[in-house]
């Protein structure tokens, strides 16, 4: 069977998605090991996406494979939940379709991007979002969000250590809204480089700051230079929301 699990973590504490060698404590090695625990023995968990350290997720999807279970698959979630930290929690279990994968059958992708705009910074928001203290202008960031929506070469807005094959990817939504102090960054897309969201939220910050105008946004875009493009914005204000998988699972939230 092919088992997709939706789970949710604060990454605050955590050394990102991807277990690695020499780099403990991750979300996969944690979620592994009470998986052992509970089945018996060790399954490899894909996740549709490797948060980097201190990046939180509100729906990922991750899935395993395997012959049989000694517990029924919808129990999973309970049954794991009371090994794992209270920062980690599996809140749905199903039998995905064969051949499903939770990277490659994705459609769309959407990550928020969360900024405090207060003068003083709030302290329970510390750990979810980046003290921006000068006021941001929304409706610039929004216009120059605009310009990124659709089919690109995005090698100015990633990580020079990525490993992606291709920098071209499309974004269909990235929306800019203020509630109060707080503005949220919104952005979904077909797939994401090495730091892209982050690093375009520090782009539209520039913009939003006066440190960077409007008319420079698709210049920055089309030169693929990443010095032209804004700071990657901290870690701890990106959660991963939610994966569309299409027509594969078409009721999967």
């Amino acid at each position: 069977m092919n088992i997709l699990l939706t789970v949710q973590y604060d990454g605050t504490n955590y050394n990102g998605w991807q277990r690695q060698e020499n780099t403990p404590h991750t979300i996969q090695e944690v979620l592994e090991a009470a998986l052992e625990l509970r089945l018996g023995a060790r399954h490899l968990i894909t996740a549709a996406g490797r948060t980097d350290a201190g990046v939180h997720a509100l729906a990922m999807p991750c899935a395993f494979c395997v012959d049989s279970m000694s517990i029924p698959y919808e129990r999973l979630p309970l049954a794991m939940n009371t090994l794992l930290p209270q920062d980690i929690r599996v809140t749905a279990a199903c039998v995905a379709p064969d051949g499903f994968d939770p990277i490659t059958s994705a459609v769309a992708k959407t990550y928020r991007y969360q900024l405090d705009n207060a003068e003083i910074p709030n302290v329970f928001l510390r750990k979810y979002a980046w003290h921006v203290h000068k006021q941001l202008d929304v409706a610039a960031m929004s216009e120059a969000a605009s310009h990124f929506v659709g089919v690109h070469d995005f090698k100015g807005f990633a990580a020079a250590h990525g490993s992606a094959k291709t920098s071209v990817r499309e974004i269909f939504a990235l929306d800019v809204t203020r509630e109060a102090d707080i503005v949220s960054i919104s952005v979904t897309g077909n797939g994401f480089l090495y730091n892209m969201v982050r690093i375009i939220t520090g782009t539209l910050v520039d913009v939003g700051l006066g440190a960077k105008s409007l008319a420079e946004i698709p210049g920055i875009i089309a030169s693929g230079d990443r010095k032209r493009a804004g700071q990657t914005a901290p870690a701890c204000g990106l959660t991963m929301i939610n994966v569309d998988y299409g027509k594969i699972l078409p009721d999967y939230k």
